[in-house]
């Protein structure tokens, strides 16, 4: 199978590596996340189902690693400024961040959460934190359907939370 998986890989090489500079923007990057595409795809090769199309098999790993890293720099504020002379990160020497009210939202997101019973609560935060609905479906055993009318549902139901809390400051 790995022969026949390397194979496949020597096939459609250009193909990927062309999708990966069109997701990144840039070659340094490009390369990267097209070698953890094949390491994936390698390390991964027992899943892939002879007779299914292996390049859209191969680009939906490569997919999903660039969304998931995407997500990671999302999470940690690494976006990079790709300006000239880094102009956005050279604007100013002194920045001063407030992050207070962002903290209160997000003490008031958790206290509301809290209050959601536990079947729309889970897949709530499993959303929240970046997973995918598949991949919530999958963790809790559950219906794909399912999971997408609970996260609706909570989301709804935090929303008029919100819109109550708001009118009883106003």
């Amino acid at each position: 199978m790995n022969s026949y998986i390397q194979d496949q890989l020597e096939q459609v090489k250009n193909s990927l590596r062309a999708f990966a500079l069109k997701l990144t923007g840039n070659m340094a990057d490009a390369n990267d996340l097209y070698q953890d595409t094949v390491l994936r795809i390698l390390t991964n090769a027992e899943k892939y189902r002879r007779g299914t199309n292996f390049k859209a098999w191969a680009v939906t790993i490569m997919r999903n690693i660039f969304i998931n890293n995407y997500r990671k720099k999302m999470r940690r504020g690494t976006i990079l400024d790709q300006t000239p002379n880094n102009y956005y990160i050279n604007q100013s020497d002194r920045t001063v961040l407030n992050e207070g009210e962002s903290n209160i939202a997000y003490k008031e997101l958790l206290r509301m959460v809290s209050t959601l019973p536990e079947e729309f609560k889970r897949p709530f935060w499993m959303a929240y934190k970046g997973y995918k609905y598949d991949e919530i479906a999958e963790e809790l055993q559950a219906p794909l359907g399912t999971i997408k009318s609970r996260i609706f549902f909570a989301r709804r139901k935090l929303r008029k939370m919100y819109e109550e809390a708001n009118l009883e400051r106003a």
